[in-house]
């Protein structure tokens, strides 16, 4: 299939091009199969809207639908789609959405669904605050979804590249030793289970607090006028993900890029990357990402 050229971009570092635009547009002016990974957060379903935009929860189905075409046009046959999306809640009503399942679901239907992921952000404040600060009748929401998803059933993949380092008992258990048993569950622990691979296998629940107020990227936004992007990744979301769905000099791609945090991320992991974003005002200050902070 032929596809339309990409434009100038808004800057360019040694890894990555960050343009401005019509993420839709732009989608389409890349060859297909090209890309290793998608990874985005798109604006969410909100009955409120925001400043960096968002649609009703009626529309989104069919607004997000073309973007998953294109996605899945230009991932690579390992390539691989990870959507992160805030849970929603029914207006005026203590009763979740099913929005984002029935969004997974559709998506189903053009990909393969690898695995689900859970970003538990433990400093997020109480919302929503009608049920549970003012009425009490239900907990806080503090978790956001995170889909992987993949054009084909393997996608590149390798979790030694996203080890964790060993609890203290682990540590003790590889010192000491381990007599080979069933444990209560009737799980049977062998004589294998001794060997030190390197570190823990991560679970699919990333604990990642997202409480950073001042940052190089705050102050020079500040210092130019530029507004602050108002949802950000913490650097160890798209971290985790990079690692572990990419290899060096492969190409990652977010198509709703904010304040670019996942090209950063990207960058300093030595991927190659490309950004879009909307407003030229978040983009203007995502520049200041790949900034060197001043000397002290």
């Amino acid at each position: 299939m032929a596809h339309a050229a990409l434009p100038k971009p808004a800057y360019r570092t040694a890894l990555g091009s960050a343009f401005v635009g019509d993420s839709l547009e732009l989608l389409a002016g890349l060859p297909e199969r090209s890309v290793s990974l998608v990874l985005t957060s798109p604006p969410f379903a909100l009955r409120r809207q925001k400043a960096y935009g968002n649609v009703t929860a009626a529309e989104y189905l069919d607004w997000f639908w073309p973007f998953a075409q294109q996605i899945h046009r230009i991932l690579r046959d390992d390539g691989s789609f990870v959507l992160e999306l805030g849970g929603a809640w029914q207006a005026g009503s203590p009763t979740r959405s099913t929005l984002p399942y029935q969004l997974l679901l559709r998506l189903t239907s053009l990909f393969h669904f690898a695995q689900d992921f859970y970003w538990f952000n433990p400093s997020k404040l109480p919302t929503p605050a009608e049920w549970v600060t003012i009425r009490r009748c239900r907990v806080k929401d503090a978790v956001n979804h995170l889909w992987w998803l993949s054009r084909t059933e393997h996608p590149e993949a390798d979790n030694r590249r996203v080890l964790r380092p060993y609890s203290p008992s682990m540590c003790r258990l590889l010192e000491h030793g381990y007599k080979p048993k069933k444990r209560p569950s009737e799980h049977a622990i062998s004589k294998w289970f001794r060997k030190d691979n390197g570190g823990a296998i991560p679970p699919n629940l990333l604990i990642v607090p997202n409480t950073c107020s001042r940052d190089d990227y705050f102050v020079r936004c500040r210092e130019a006028g530029l507004p602050i992007h108002p949802a950000r990744f913490p650097r160890e979301v798209p971290e985790f993900f990079i690692r572990f769905l990419t290899r060096e000099g492969q190409l990652v791609v977010d198509p709703f890029a904010g304040s670019n945090v996942t090209g950063w991320v990207a960058e300093s992991l030595g991927r190659r990357w490309l950004s879009i974003e909307i407003n030229p005002d978040y983009v203007a200050g995502s520049r200041f990402r790949f900034v060197k902070p001043a000397a002290a």
